[in-house]
């Protein structure tokens, strides 16, 4: 029997549904993120135990592949302004600084980079999360209201894994695959966890290990969350969503709204997306440690005006 999926005017109907516009106050920023609180910080702390720690980010590679996906998205660049080269084996002055010397470009909002989207970064109907209008994002000066500059003293919390795989005895699931609201709380049973308020939680799909073991994929399909999910995700009250794709599964077969985790969860919810972390050697270190609970801490770029930045998120066991 197929799954009853809900329609597209069912899922246009989330955005006001499950909308935190005004919950926090009208002139609020920081969205899903009021929920990490100072009591949910040290609860976080307490699952510290012999301190390993684990990352959860890709590595930034300058190839050009298929999800690269230009002119939106274009490979980083990397260049070495000023090499060792030239004082290896030759007398130099010894007035002379002898150090390298680095140049890093990145549009981090790709399919490859492993990144936090911050609630300026998605519109809808021309309106950003709590009603801030989208021309406060401009060209000159970029994200005037909701920046990732309002994460400048991180974001600590306690971070939970559901391996969605790992549940249905798979190492991935398949292109265009949707997860479900079920698919994530048999996970939660399988690994004898609940997600609670002020959670991040991380969604592991296997995306990132077919990846590594078959190669670059495309841009187009690829699984994730179905927009089902969204009321169970504002249920549970948490704070952040990340995956080892663009969380959203894809393609949505909704129309006009193609990405409902980014363009409900950032613009409704005011959901802050980690998007195409790397979840394997997490998943790993989470059967390692026979739990799926840590400690998450991340400590976003501060780009000024900035809707996100590349991350690389710490788990600490």
């Amino acid at each position: 029997m197929a799954r009853k999926v809900p329609s597209e005017a069912e899922v246009l109907n989330y955005f006001q549904t499950y909308s935190n516009w005004g919950r926090w106050g009208k002139d609020d920023q920081m969205g899903t993120l009021n929920l990490i609180t100072p009591e949910k910080r040290v609860q976080a702390a307490r699952l510290v135990g012999d301190g390993a720690t684990v990352s959860c980010s890709r590595v930034i590679s300058t190839q050009v592949t298929p999800e690269s996906h230009p002119p939106l998205h274009p490979a980083p660049t990397h260049f070495i302004i000023k090499s060792g080269e030239q004082f290896a084996g030759a007398a130099n002055p010894k007035t002379e600084i002898q150090a390298a010397l680095d140049y890093f470009g990145v549009a981090f909002h790709s399919a490859t980079v492993t990144h936090l989207d911050s609630v300026g970064h998605v519109f809808w109907e021309g309106k950003m999360y709590n009603g801030f209008s989208s021309d406060l994002v401009t060209a000159s000066e970029g994200a005037t209201k909701e920046s990732i500059d309002l994460l400048a003293n991180g974001v600590v919390s306690r971070g939970v894994l559901l391996d969605i795989p790992r549940t249905k005895g798979v190492d991935w699931l398949e292109p265009g695959t949707p997860v479900f609201p079920e698919d994530l709380e048999a996970a939660e049973k399988a690994c004898n966890v609940k997600v609670e308020p002020g959670d991040v939680l991380l969604v592991r799909t296997g995306w990132y290990k077919r990846r590594l073991d078959l190669g670059p994929v495309s841009f187009d399909v690829r699984p994730g969350l179905q927009a089902l999910a969204l009321p169970w995700l504002h249920e549970r009250q948490i704070a952040m969503l990340g995956g080892d794709g663009t969380n959203d599964v894809q393609p949505s077969n909704y129309p006009t709204v193609r990405l409902p985790m980014h363009q409900v969860g950032i613009v409704a919810m005011g959901l802050w997306l980690l998007d195409n972390a790397n979840l394997e050697d997490l998943a790993a270190a989470c059967e390692r440690h026979g739990r799926w609970e840590f400690m998450l801490t991340m400590g976003p770029l501060r780009i000024v005006n900035g809707t996100g930045s590349p991350i690389n998120p710490i788990a600490i066991f």
